[in-house]
């Protein structure tokens, strides 16, 4: 069985590698789509073709793992992938909320079922969100997200990274 990981990932966290690491173990092919929206386009800290590279590289050792890109509704992807599980993962009850409306709409309206995992607790807290403010600070972000995410915030966030670090040696910091 097939399954797709849908989401913006932006960019992708260790939250989300957890989640697709496990499902690679359960699932014959996972593929993560990164969901564009038209509407959202310069809201994204980073670009469409951007966030396909870091998933690509972040996802390179998964071999039963691809990577692909659609706008619209998820719905229309799957019926034209010819796919019938969502993945999604969870991290606390207020995500359930928010996931459980959506999986029902998707059932009600595309006849797809979704399928949660949860992440593990230490993942609990880490979101694209919070990762990408931390590194707009100059903070250490590398725990919280794989290799490709965390050297595409070093280079989105250079400067900042390049004063935090002038700071330290200089001892003000």
């Amino acid at each position: 069985m097939n399954a797709v990981f849908p989401g913006s990932f932006d960019p992708i966290t260790s939250g989300h590698m957890d989640v697709l690491t496990r499902a690679s173990r359960i699932f014959d092919h996972v593929t993560v789509t990164v969901m564009h929206n038209a509407r959202k386009q310069g809201k994204h800290l980073f670009t469409l073709e951007e966030r396909l590279a870091i998933l690509h590289e972040a996802t390179a050792h998964l071999p039963n793992v691809s990577v692909d890109t659609f706008g619209g509704l998820l719905v229309d992807y799957m019926a034209q992938q010819q796919q019938g599980l969502i993945l999604r993962g969870l991290r606390a009850v207020s995500d359930y909320e928010y996931e459980l409306q959506i999986a029902h709409l998707n059932r009600q309206i595309g006849e797809v079922e979704t399928v949660f995992i949860m992440a593990a607790t230490r993942w609990s807290f880490v979101s694209s969100t919070m990762v990408r403010e931390i590194a707009s600070y100059g903070g250490d972000i590398s725990e919280m997200v794989p290799r490709a995410s965390a050297a595409a915030l070093r280079r989105k966030f250079a400067d900042v990274y390049a004063a935090r670090e002038a700071g330290r040696a200089a001892g003000t910091e």
